[in-house]
């Protein structure tokens, strides 16, 4: 999926087997601009964490990418706890900091919450508090705590979610498998 905003800006969405290793690097060295762990770092942490059907929308503005998401396609159990589905993990959305406070992320998140519609789930993600506004001024709802539990990881992030209608069942997500 492709959307050119004007001759300045292209979102893109690209699945992980479709990237190229240049690409690679830049989403790594974008990352490492906001969590600085270090590129080779970067680099270990997306080869050991992103699978092959993983999706990459990427933000480009004269040709250089100043906005990341990725949305990784992931499984959970629902309700009665039986009923396994997928879902979209919502992980790691960054514009670059001289891009910042211009609109932009919200331009990234429209775009997102289009791919997640496309690929027809829902999407979870955890965020701080001072994001939770941002979220939910881009259509996300808020899961109250009681609602979700993650079972491969400690957190005690705020859990929200876009594209599903029913909240009323117990979700139990898994973020690596």
């Amino acid at each position: 999926m492709k959307k050119l905003i004007d001759d300045k800006i292209i979102l893109r969405s690209i699945i992980t087997k479709k990237l190229s290793k240049k690409e690679i690097k830049k989403i790594c060295s974008l990352k490492d601009k906001q969590w600085k762990f270090g590129i080779k770092s970067q680099i270990k942490w997306f080869e050991d964490n992103v699978k092959k059907n993983d999706y990459h929308n990427l933000f480009y503005v004269k040709s250089k990418l100043v906005g990341y998401t990725l949305l990784r396609k992931r499984t959970c159990l629902i309700g009665n706890l039986n009923k396994k589905d997928k879902y979209i993990l919502f992980d790691t959305m960054v514009i670059d900091k001289s891009y910042r406070k211009k609109k932009l992320s919200n331009l990234l998140m429209d775009f997102n919450n289009k791919v997640i519609k496309k690929l027809g789930f829902f999407s979870f993600l955890i965020c701080k508090d001072e994001l939770v506004n941002f979220y939910f001024k881009n259509k996300w709802k808020i899961l109250h705590k009681k609602k979700f539990f993650i079972a491969d990881k400690l957190h005690s992030l705020n859990g929200m979610i876009y594209n599903k209608l029913h909240l009323d069942k117990k979700i139990v997500f898994y973020t690596n498998s």
